[in-house]
């Protein structure tokens, strides 16, 4: 037995296993809402004909004096409502990781929601 060989197999295989967990985002796709328009009215529709995954990245660019990114579930999604627990965003250049499944957003501004600033994306 090579215990030199051996040693060198197992930290190979530890370095391997660390870049694997650190890079675990290294396939995930960025998607700017809404495009060069941003984060704004009327982008209800912007995630048709996309695919998402879990991991992936939207980016949400907007004024934040004017708008904000709340993260809901799909009671708050579909009365356009705010509850206590839901993540606020309001840098104007939010990155939100999506997970598996429907994630809602919506902008809790008075009246924006109801103008269409929220979207649904199902993730894979």
């Amino acid at each position: 037995m090579d215990m030199g060989r051996d040693a060198a197999a197992v930290v190979a295989t530890v370095l391997l296993l660390v870049l694997l967990l650190n890079s675990e985002n290294a396939w995930a796709a960025t998607f700017t809402v809404g495009d060069a328009s941003g984060w704004n009215f009327n982008v209800d529709g912007w995630p048709e004909g996309k695919t998402f995954n879990s991991g992936d990245v939207l980016v949400f660019n907007y004024n934040p004096e004017r708008h904000n990114v709340v993260v809901v579930d799909k009671q708050g999604y579909d009365a356009c409502m705010v509850s206590e627990g839901d993540t606020i965003f309001q840098s104007g250049s939010d990155r939100v990781t999506l997970v598996k499944g429907q994630n809602y957003f919506i902008c809790s501004f008075t009246g924006h929601c109801e103008s269409k600033m929220k979207i649904t994306v199902y993730a894979l």
